[in-house]
């Protein structure tokens, strides 16, 4: 079955037979998914080098070509691409007139090591996470590690010094924080958990604590890791894991599994009224058709 029901409070989410529908397929390892509003889905297609569109009335096309093996995206307030690229260690901007602008790409004189997932905040701040999978073959340049950890950034809304958030993660990678932005979630891969900050002024981060544990092994090369992770409405998490995509309650109850028959790399909402949530899944792409709508980033509002 679709759904593996752990509580049933996930029935409220998902129905327990919903289809998981696999709108694309033969890509290499897909990731990075954001919906735009031309109704279609960017994603990554990280190995291939490439950045691809989705939309169900053209299909598939290629956009970028290489894209500089390129991760995580999303959108800023005011709409414009913004994109981590493992082979380049940078965080960019794209605009809708093709204007691109290079957000991040060292923490004082050392390069950053590959920035892999981004959100954007309310007041317009850009937070990203810093591990080194685009240092290793296959997702990324191979090429020795100039910083001495893995951190989490703070780029400033309308410019700014770069600032480091936390730097004790074996490798940081998902993240998002809850609807009324006081705590935000990140996720350990290596560690395979998720832990929880209380979120202070200029984003400043307390109180770390482990929020979910055992998702995954942390062996990245078994492809059932906690990686990409996002909201609904109602504040549960959504995270990739083995054998699908983890629902838990804000209260950190485990709901159930979405289970799609690929690895998952990455998750976000979609479609006009964002109740599709779009699983990039190792060579696909899949959807599923949600009883809530996605946590309403001020993107998606626009």
């Amino acid at each position: 079955m679709p759904v593996k029901v752990l509580s049933e409070r996930v029935r409220e989410l998902v129905d327990e037979d919903v289809e998981v529908e696999q709108i694309a397929t033969g890509f290499t390892f897909t990731e990075g998914p954001i919906w735009m509003t031309d109704g279609s889905l960017h994603f990554s297609d990280m190995p291939g080098d490439k950045r691809r569109r989705w939309h169900p009335e053209d299909g598939v096309e290629v956009l970028r070509d290489p894209s500089n093996k390129c991760n995580g995206m999303t959108r800023d307030n005011d709409g414009n691409l913004i994109v981590c690229e493992h082979r380049t260690s940078s965080v960019v901007r794209e605009r809708p007139d093709g204007t691109r602008e290079t957000l991040a790409t060292h923490w004082g004189d050392r390069e950053l090591n590959s920035p892999n997932d981004v959100i954007v905040a309310s007041d317009g701040s850009i937070i990203f996470t810093d591990p080194t999978y685009g240092r290793m073959p296959v997702f990324g340049f191979e090429r020795l590690q100039d910083l001495d950890f893995q951190g989490v950034y703070r780029l400033p809304a309308g410019g700014g010094d770069l600032q480091l958030l936390i730097d004790d993660f074996e490798q940081p990678n998902g993240l998002c924080f809850t609807p009324d932005e006081s705590q935000l979630y990140i996720n350990d891969t290596v560690r395979a958990h998720i832990r929880v900050f209380d979120v202070g002024p200029d984003h400043a981060l307390s109180n770390g604590r482990i929020f979910a544990e055992g998702i995954g092994t942390g062996d990245h090369t078994t492809g059932e890791l906690v990686d990409g992770m996002k909201l609904d409405e109602q504040g549960n998490v959504y995270v990739t894991g083995p054998k699908g995509v983890w629902i838990f309650a804000p209260d950190g109850e485990q709901l159930g599994v979405i289970e799609v028959p690929e690895n998952v790399g990455n998750v976000n909402w979609g479609d006009d009224d964002w109740r599709s949530l779009f699983i990039p899944a190792s060579t696909s792409v899949y959807r599923v058709r949600m009883k809530v709508a996605g946590n309403p980033l001020p993107y998606m509002k626009s």
